[in-house]
């Protein structure tokens, strides 16, 4: 089942973000990870939030493990707040 993931980067900026996002060797508009269904960024008042769509939470952990977590810390990028949600549909461009 898709899980929609929030990850709150209170204290991070998008020049951080953008870092992280470089040496994942992704670009803006592109496609993501294996499973990543959807991605967007909003900055907030403190940092920044970012909300996917996965196709199952293990597809994110794996990814999150092998490759969020480790740039994320290089950029020094604190700790996210991470909420999970099952998602009950999504649609896609045509």
């Amino acid at each position: 089942m898709a899980v929609a993931v929030i990850l709150e980067f209170d204290g991070g900026t998008l020049d951080q973000y953008e870092q992280v996002i470089e040496k994942m060797g992704f670009e803006h508009e592109g496609t993501g990870g294996p499973g990543g269904l959807f991605h967007w960024v909003t900055k907030t008042d403190n940092g920044f939030r970012v909300t996917d769509v996965w196709a199952t939470r293990e597809d994110f952990e794996k990814f999150s493990e092998e490759q969020i977590v480790p740039y994320s810390q290089e950029a020094g990028l604190p700790e996210p707040q991470i909420e999970f949600v099952e998602v009950h549909n999504y649609l896609t461009a045509a």
